[in-house]
């Protein structure tokens, strides 16, 4: 039975009578819902936008949120859009949903009857499922607000990405009073109709790098008569990778991989400037801090040793993701419950990718899990042109972080006496 077939009736994984989901009736809640968030996902991933640039997804966004009852303020780190459902107050605890909802400059070419209709751009690493299933979340919820008995926050955060929205959310204050954080992310590795979860490190921290390297230009037909910054280039990409494999523990494993090279004017003179852009990702926080020092060093003495210089700038993107274990461990129950314990993968090795719900997590526990989306013929890999996550996950999603964040609820509510009903 499919995901989506299981949203239609209570799944056979679900057989606690007193579990929120069978309680309120939330199968068939999330029954009812689905067309319409199908729908609304087709529309996003038809409209994409770039990371600062989710004017209309915003809109969109908080316009749906509004007309299920949530209270929602728009522009919360630049285009970002926050909404909370439940009782309001200081003394009121307080958790949070975090989805993304910028896309990627890429040009489509799934093959889907709703591919992007803007040149270039597309919902490629399914940001596009993220703001669907928060959504979803917010629908199965919002009838319950006269019963939480906690504060539910929803976070549709911009410019992922580029690895600065959650930096521009936080600074609005979206995670004030905050004391617990969920997040999702699609997985292609994993079938449709399971999830991936991990205690501890998650993805890798991340860094950007820029080397410029410095020649002396000249006439093609003579370069022993000048310095090619071109070739010294090209030995700064190779020496690179030779001195990680040399110079630093194979234990801590450390990735440097240049997207970009710029450089030279025409095909017969010698190029006196070569710009390489590229990121580093390492998952040992402490080998991460000491890696600008160890790659200035590295990229200053290749590039001395061929007659040339080098300028390094390095700018740190994002911390390693860390899963707190209590609420790792309450989504994988709330994974079994509704999936049953063969559909919830414990991940073995944590990703080298990076992701800047990291940045969320400085002074808040929270958990992001990975949501299958491959189909029977599988799904091609993540800021691929072609991606095509199965439909099936949305149900998926939202089921499980709804349970998630109830059975939060219901846990604080017994730490602080019980006093309050369920939710």
């Amino acid at each position: 039975m499919t995901p989506a077939a299981q949203a239609t009736a209570p799944s056979p994984a679900v057989t606690d009578p007193e579990s929120p989901w069978q309680r309120h009736g939330l199968a068939a809640a999330l029954a009812a819902a689905l067309p319409e968030l199908i729908a609304l996902r087709r529309h996003i991933h038809a409209h994409p936008e770039l990371s600062g640039n989710e004017h209309q997804t915003a809109a969109l966004v908080a316009g749906e949120l509004r007309g299920l009852g949530w209270r929602v303020s728009e522009g919360v780190g630049r285009t970002g859009v926050l909404a909370e459902l439940g009782p309001e107050g200081p003394a009121v605890p307080l958790v949070a949903l975090r989805v993304d909802m910028d896309a990627l400059p890429v040009e489509e070419r799934s093959g889907v009857s709703f591919a992007s209709v803007h040149q270039g751009l597309m919902h490629a690493c399914g940001h596009d499922i993220h703001t669907a299933v928060g959504l979803g979340v917010a629908r199965l919820l919002a009838p319950l607000a006269d019963q939480l008995t906690a504060r539910v926050r929803l976070l549709v955060q911009p410019a992922e990405e580029t690895a600065q929205g959650a930096a521009w959310m936080l600074a609005d204050g979206a995670m004030d009073g905050v004391e617990a954080l969920f997040g999702v992310h699609v997985f292609p590795s994993l079938p449709v109709g399971s999830i991936g979860v991990r205690c501890g490190s998650l993805t890798a921290a991340a860094g950007e790098l820029e080397v410029e390297v410095l020649g002396e230009g000249g006439h093609g037909a003579r370069p022993h008569q000048s310095t090619d910054a071109i070739w010294i280039a090209a030995r700064v990409v190779s020496g690179l990778q030779e001195a990680i494999s040399r110079r630093l523990d194979a234990l801590h494993p450390v990735v440097v991989s240049f997207g970009r090279i710029e450089g030279g004017k025409a095909f017969n003179v010698i190029a006196d400037h070569v710009r390489l852009l590229g990121t580093v990702r390492c998952l040992d926080l402490d080998l991460h801090a000491q890696l600008p020092g160890w790659i200035e060093e590295t990229v200053q003495a290749l590039c001395a040793g061929h007659g040339g210089e080098a300028r390094v700038r390095y700018r740190c993107i994002s911390p390693p993701v860390h899963n707190d274990p209590a609420l790792t461990e309450l989504v994988a129950d709330a994974g079994v419950e509704l999936l049953g314990r063969a559909n919830v993968r414990w991940l073995e090795q944590p990703s080298l990718g990076a992701e800047d719900f990291a940045e969320l997590q400085r002074d808040t526990p929270g958990t992001m899990f990975r949501l299958g989306v491959a189909g029977p013929a599988g799904c091609t890999p993540l800021h691929s042109n072609s991606f095509a996550p199965h439909e099936d996950c949305l149900a998926v999603g939202v089921q499980v972080l709804t349970l998630s964040l109830l059975r939060w609820i219901e846990a604080r509510a017994g730490q602080a006496g019980g006093a309050t009903a369920r939710p």
